[in-house]
C-alpha cells in the first residue's frame, strides 16, 4: 500500500509539470539596431520579440542559457550575460528606442525571480556576477535589471548586469496576468557576442513554481520508473 501510495504521489508531480511545460510558449528574437550600455563600454545587444501573435494573457517569463560556452567570459562571467528585460507596448527598431521606451510595471526583481545558476568556466569564483551571498538568487542591486545600464568589464568596474552561467536559467513571475496585445519583450545580452540568440525564451501561461517545488516535480519524473520496476517485481 505504502508503494502504490508513493507512486501516486510521483505521477501526480509528473503530471503536474508536464501540464507546467505545456503552457510554455518559446518565443522568437530579432536583434535590434545599434548597442546601449554605459559608455565607455556600451556593449549591449538589445533583442525584441513581438509578443501579440501569442493571444491571451501569460504570467512569466523565462531565459535558460544553452550557448554551450560561446561567447562570454570564465568565472563569475560565465553563461548569458542580462542587462535587463523589459515589457513595452513601444515597438522599436533600435537599442537606443528600447532603452528610453516606458516599459510595463509589472516586474518584481526582490521576491518573483527564480534563478538557477548555471556551470563556471574554470577558474570559478565563489558566484556569479550580480547574484546574491549564496549565489542562487538575483541581486538587483548590482544586476539592475530594469536598466539597460551594464557595463560590460571583467573587472571590478563590472556593474548593471547578471551573468547566468554555462545552462543557467532565471525566470521572472509577473505582479499580474498581462494581456499580450500590442506587447512587446526586450532584452539586453552584455558583451554582443550572440549568446541570446543560443538561449531558450519563453513566455509562460502560468507563474514559475518555487524552487523546492519545481525540484520536487523534477525528483517524480525521476522516480516514475524506480516505482514501475518495484511493482513488477511484487507480482512476480
Amino acid at each position: 500500500m505504502k508503494l502504490l501510495s508513493i507512486g501516486r504521489t510521483i505521477v501526480a508531480a509528473a503530471a503536474a509539470l508536464a501540464a507546467f511545460g505545456a503552457h510554455a510558449v518559446p518565443v522568437t528574437l530579432t536583434k535590434l539596431t545599434g548597442l546601449t550600455g554605459t559608455a565607455p563600454n556600451d556593449l549591449t545587444a538589445v533583442y525584441k520579440a513581438d509578443l501579440t501573435s501569442l493571444g491571451g494573457s501569460f504570467a512569466a517569463i523565462s531565459i535558460g542559457d544553452n550557448s554551450a560556452g560561446s561567447g562570454g567570459s570564465t568565472g563569475q562571467f560565465s553563461g548569458f550575460d542580462l542587462d535587463a528585460i523589459k515589457l513595452s507596448s513601444t515597438d522599436c527598431a533600435s537599442a537606443a528606442c528600447a532603452t528610453t521606451a516606458v516599459g510595463l510595471s509589472v516586474f518584481d526583481f526582490l521576491s518573483g525571480v527564480i534563478f538557477t545558476p548555471g556551470a563556471q568556466r574554470a577558474p570559478a569564483d565563489p558566484k556569479l556576477f550580480g547574484t546574491g551571498a549564496g549565489g542562487s538568487t538575483l541581486n538587483n542591486t548590482v544586476a539592475t535589471l530594469g536598466l539597460f545600464d551594464g557595463v560590460a568589464t571583467i573587472d571590478a568596474t563590472a556593474s548593471g548586469f547578471i551573468s547566468m552561467g554555462d545552462n543557467g536559467s532565471i525566470a521572472f513571475n509577473l505582479t499580474a496576468p498581462t494581456s499580450s496585445a500590442g506587447v512587446f519583450l526586450y532584452l539586453g545580452e552584455v558583451g554582443d557576442n550572440g549568446e541570446v540568440a543560443a538561449s531558450n525564451i519563453q513566455v509562460l501561461r502560468d507563474p514559475v513554481p518555487e524552487p523546492e517545488t519545481y525540484a520536487l516535480m523534477l525528483a517524480g519524473l525521476g522516480l516514475l520508473g524506480w516505482v514501475g520496476q518495484r511493482r513488477r517485481q511484487a507480482r512476480r
